[in-house]
């Protein structure tokens, strides 16, 4: 597969998804987006495709052309298959891993725009503070890769990639009807556990933990759920959350697209803002200690 086809099936995929959501209606019905939720995806989105991307494929070409110059396409003799295990582990299971530290305290404010959106759909894809692609480890493992001779394997492999994340941003919940039908109960215990369905998605966007259905400290995987299911972070109800978002932004009001896009050059002066020097990020627990000290308060 070379470029431009697969440009073109990703937009045909893209165009897919985004009919899927409009003709079931879960768009009309569940996306409830503002002006500002639009300007922080539209640009990163943009940034993403037309900065980021090529700045780290270019980097990477000229770093490896000058490091290891005979080294240009001296795995392109490797079978597909073993490509594909070098992709899986070199960028989605790296990927899987730079996720889970993203919900880490110091890198929670490059993560944080992708989670702020009080809803799922495709649109959220890309959603994420500037400097969490750029300095994404999996996206520079690919640009070597590519530089080693990958490209056919890495274009297909991408575009399986970006279905399956896609699918799982997906307003419209595919797994859902699978889930009802009894038949395919067995396939779908698999499906679930090898990659990111919408119901393991949500949970990992749900905005809080307590009803046994969220789960926002786990579920991280991309491409292959696996990954979660062989570190101990899986979390599988088949069960959707009622609520996907920020607790923070509900009580606080929600912050500004050019704060969450490039944090930390911009900062906040939000209480309980995670995009500011010192600001304290707020949680389940957050919540919790904040119930307390009003009953502690209204009991004197």
């Amino acid at each position: 597969m070379n470029s431009h086809v697969m440009y073109l099936l990703i937009a045909l995929a893209i165009v897919g998804f985004a009919v899927a959501e409009v003709v079931s209606r879960q768009y009309r019905e569940t996306v409830y987006a503002t002006s500002n939720d639009t300007k922080l995806e539209l640009l990163m989105t943009i940034s993403l495709v037309a900065f980021t991307q090529p700045v780290i494929l270019l980097a990477t070409d000229r770093l490896c052309a000058w490091l290891a110059p005979d080294l240009r396409g001296a795995w392109s003799g490797f079978p597909w298959w073993a490509m594909v295990g070098i992709l899986l582990v070199g960028d989605d299971m790296l990927q899987y891993w730079w996720h889970r530290a993203s919900h880490s305290g110091l890198l929670w404010p490059l993560h944080r725009a992708h989670h702020s959106a009080s809803y799922m759909s495709i649109r959220v894809t890309y959603r994420n503070n500037f400097l969490y692609y750029l300095m994404m480890p999996g996206l520079w493992v690919a640009g070597v890769l590519l530089y080693f001779g990958f490209g056919g394997v890495y274009y297909a492999y991408i575009l399986v990639k970006l279905v399956v994340i896609l699918s799982a941003h997906c307003a419209w919940a595919w797994d859902a009807p699978l889930y009802r039908t009894r038949a395919l109960h067995p396939v779908m215990w698999i499906v679930e556990r090898v990659i990111s369905t919408p119901a393991t998605h949500r949970a990992h966007h749900a905005i809080t933990n307590v009803d046994g259905i969220g789960h926002y400290k786990g579920n991280f995987g991309n491409l292959l759920f696996f990954w979660d299911v062989l570190f101990g972070t899986a979390h599988i109800t088949r069960k959707y959350p009622a609520e996907v978002g920020l607790r923070d932004d509900r009580l606080f009001g929600y912050e500004r697209w050019d704060h969450q896009m490039f944090y930390p050059l911009l900062q906040s002066s939000r209480e309980y803002s995670a995009l500011k020097f010192g600001g304290q990020i707020y949680s389940d627990e957050s919540e919790a200690e904040m119930q307390i000290n009003t009953t502690t308060s209204s009991a004197r």
